[in-house]
């Protein structure tokens, strides 16, 4: 049944896309896993979701992987559950906001009337960084992070190619682009990055006995991952910051500088 076809009877529940993090069920927000407890339905992305992250359901809620269905099956499922159910949990890998066909499921129960709100999540990226103990910004190195993909069968909007982006020489979280590091490394050279810029990829970041991190540069970063047998969830990210922990020298933040008046603190002699 096409999901506008559907109609959310008087009175039906709320429909909560629910970001489930990057693996680790741990990571849920507090308000997911409260959701997750006294929802009726919940339809979870099994392909990337940590089915973990469903062991909080009550009894008898009906829990179902929307692995093998369309947007519109999924759509009609949650209109349909909303119609029973108080509270009905669609749970998203990492944050709704990224890569999580969100409006294109948010439209259809518009359309049908169904109430929804968003809970966002942990994104991978943020749990790669985590993982390998690195920073995104730094002061005088990079205070811009970049999210994004290359090319595959999603083709990219004008200007926002991988070497016009890698130009600017910030961090790089590149999603859903594992199977593509030939096109990363393709971006990267044409944008001027040398060939012993650090990579960092981090495999299922957060999945308890399952996260991989594969540290190497420009020229070694795809055969790394060849030989660590990496082929799907993973984040690419390329960075000036990487591997600045061990770095001899670091130019501190202002905010914590002794000579730097804030609000909160007049500077020391």
């Amino acid at each position: 049944m096409a999901a506008h076809d559907s109609a959310a009877p008087a009175g039906c529940g709320t429909v909560w896309f629910v970001g489930a993090g990057p693996g680790d069920p741990e990571l849920l927000t507090v308000k997911g896993r409260d959701l997750i407890a006294r929802a009726g339905a919940i339809l979870f992305a099994g392909s990337l979701v940590n089915v973990a992250a469903t062991r909080w359901a009550p009894p008898g809620c009906v829990v179902a992987d929307s692995k093998d269905m369309t947007l519109e099956q999924m759509a009609a499922w949650l209109i349909e559950q909303a119609g029973r159910c108080e509270t009905v949990v669609r749970l998203q890998t990492g944050d709704p906001a990224l890569y999580g066909a969100l409006i294109e499921l948010v439209q259809p129960l518009d359309a049908a009337g169904v109430p929804l709100q968003v809970v966002p999540g942990v994104s991978s990226a943020m749990a790669s960084a985590a993982a390998a103990v690195e920073s995104f910004t730094l002061p005088e190195v990079t205070q811009t992070t970049i999210f994004t993909r290359v090319e595959g069968r999603t083709p990219m909007p004008a200007g926002e190619d991988l070497a016009a982006l890698a130009a600017h020489r910030s961090t790089l979280c590149i999603f859903l682009s594992i199977t593509l590091l030939h096109r990363v490394e393709a971006g990267l050279r044409a944008a001027g990055w040398p060939e012993d810029a650090p990579m960092l990829v981090v495999h299922k970041a957060s999945w308890p006995g399952e996260e991989q991190i594969v540290r190497g540069t420009l020229a070694t970063i795809k055969q790394q991952c060849r030989d660590a047998g990496i082929v799907s969830q993973a984040m690419v990210i390329a960075s000036p910051t990487l591997g600045a922990r061990h770095w001899p020298e670091l130019t501190r933040s202002k905010l914590y500088d002794p000579a730097f008046t804030h609000r909160f603190r007049k500077a020391s002699a």
